[in-house]
């Protein structure tokens, strides 16, 4: 299946998608390449924000602004996710949970891409509303749903060994 249709069945079913996409078996290059779309993505809905920014506050130009996102976006928070993955496989096998690291790390990337639709509204809501309620709830939407896809990932790994 495409990105976007098996995005789009996230959102009925996370666990299913994340249990299929593990049944093509171990691919680092494929989960590596789902996390950098992620963050990828991320960055490109921060954009109209950094524009809104640099709008308001010229002192730090545009340009600058989009450099350091795309330092955080493309080559740390990739680095960070790594190791947020590899804590949490330690803490599953501390607590005897039947989970690969592979799927682990898995569950979590395509929890940040299959989320992507809602990070885009909320650069969207950043850019063009700015600092307020809606921002924040949206900003709570898209971290639970982060959480949903993220927990139902986990439990779909579970059951798919290696």
């Amino acid at each position: 299946m495409s990105v976007t249709t098996d995005i789009k069945a996230s959102y009925r079913g996370p666990g299913r998608v994340v249990t299929r996409l593990l049944e093509q078996g171990r691919r680092e290059g494929f989960a590596l390449n789902i996390l950098i779309f992620a963050c990828i993505v991320i960055f490109i809905a921060q954009a109209p924000y950094q524009s809104r920014e640099a709008h308001f506050n010229p002192d730090v130009p545009l340009m600058a602004r989009m450099y350091w996102s795309a330092f955080l976006w493309i080559f740390l928070v990739p680095l960070l996710l790594y190791a947020f993955a590899a804590l949490v496989t330690g803490l599953a096998r501390l607590a005897g949970r039947p989970l690969t690291g592979y799927g682990i790390r898995l569950s979590l990337f395509w929890a940040l891409l299959a989320s992507s639709p809602v990070i885009l509204l909320l650069g969207l809501i950043a850019a063009f509303i700015g600092p307020g309620a809606g921002l924040q709830l949206v900003g709570l939407i898209w971290l639970a749903n982060v959480l949903w896809f993220w927990i139902a990932g986990l439990r779909a790994a579970e059951g798919v060994g290696e």
